[in-house]
């Protein structure tokens, strides 16, 4: 079946460092927290273009076991969580 991305906003807790909103450490998605025990790996998406809409990227693991993809965009100074869901089959009735 065909999957779409699918962004979510969330609340998140971080670690701040000298570069503001630096590591994720908890987040809460639907009224659910999850604590964050491990980034797993973290890049970067928009290059050196100024004009570029630049996205901070986390792939976690949580005290569950669960991992999530989750993004920083700092020109809007929010958090989304990326899922990947099924599409739904195009019905003509």
């Amino acid at each position: 079946m065909k999957k779409e991305w699918v962004f979510e906003e969330i609340k998140v807790e971080c670690y701040a460092g000298y570069k503001g909103e630096e590591t994720p450490r908890a987040f809460v998605h639907q009224e659910k927290r999850y604590r964050i025990v491990e980034v797993l790996d973290r890049w970067y998406q928009g290059g050196l273009d100024p004009d570029a809409l630049r996205h901070d990227y986390f792939r976690v693991k949580t005290e569950e076991g669960e991992i999530f993809l989750i993004r920083y965009t700092p020109r809007f100074q929010g958090w989304t969580l990326c899922r990947k869901v099924p599409v739904p089959k195009f019905s003509n009735n």
